[in-house]
């Protein structure tokens, strides 16, 4: 079914929102990579001798295989809302909840594989916390630390900032459900990426990027797949 011109300048106007919001986010991280803050606040947790939260089992089991299960069974839920209607997501379209799931695993994937690529190796890794490179800001390109690498961005923040997808899936049919899921991700994911900063394994500005990642191509996959997922639509089913 054709969308109106009132519905065609709606979902104009959301796209471009949705672009400056990206747009906005992207300038306050580059404020944080002016402020060269990454460095000292690694200094806080860590020493000549490593970080002492790296094998807590708050920090590096708790709260990193811990969140890490706790991902994968909401991954899995999300799955089974494709076929079952469940509570959360009942007023997401099966399409809605096929795209939820799509570019979730789409932003799970991408940070691995560009860390696979990165030249950036973690902070335990520097010489001044016991290891062998030196600090490079990983906006350096093509410069090696002298490290293993493959530190950027943060992987184990995407546990949650892959996630940002329910908010977009929501916030049209739920949107006070799609509020607390925004407001949860966000939390948890900075949550994550402090702990892995106190663990020597990421500097903040690592999942910082992650969650302007996750963030920017969620807002993508949304407005492109539009059409495709109000096709043939029969509506959302009650809301929340």
């Amino acid at each position: 079914m054709a969308l109106s011109e009132h519905e065609s300048r709606a979902h104009e106007q959301a796209a471009w929102r949705d672009a400056i919001g990206v747009g906005a986010l992207l300038l306050l991280l580059v404020l944080w990579e002016v402020s060269g803050l990454d460095l000292p606040l690694a200094r806080l947790y860590g020493n000549a001798e490593g970080f002492s939260w790296r094998n807590h089992w708050l920090t590096g089991g708790m709260l990193h295989g811990g969140a890490r299960a706790v991902a994968l069974s909401l991954l899995a839920y999300v799955a089974l809302s494709v076929w079952l209607s469940v509570p959360l997501l009942r007023s997401v379209s099966q399409r809605g909840r096929i795209w939820m799931l799509a570019t979730i695993l789409l932003c799970v994937a991408l940070i691995p594989l560009l860390k696979q690529v990165s030249s950036t190796s973690c902070p335990w890794s520097l010489v001044e916390f016991g290891g062998e490179a030196r600090y490079v800001p990983h906006w350096l390109l093509g410069y090696s630390d002298g490290g293993p690498g493959g530190c950027f961005p943060a992987g184990h923040a995407s546990s949650a900032f892959g996630f940002l997808a329910g908010w977009f899936a929501l916030r049209g049919s739920a949107p006070r459900t799609a509020r607390w899921w925004l407001i949860l991700t966000v939390t948890v994911g900075l949550l994550l990426g402090w702990v892995q900063m106190m663990r020597g394994a990421h500097y903040l500005s690592h999942s910082l990027w992650t969650a302007w990642i996750c963030w920017a191509v969620t807002t993508s996959s949304f407005h492109s797949t539009r059409s495709w997922r109000e096709k043939y639509s029969s509506g959302a089913s009650s809301s929340l």
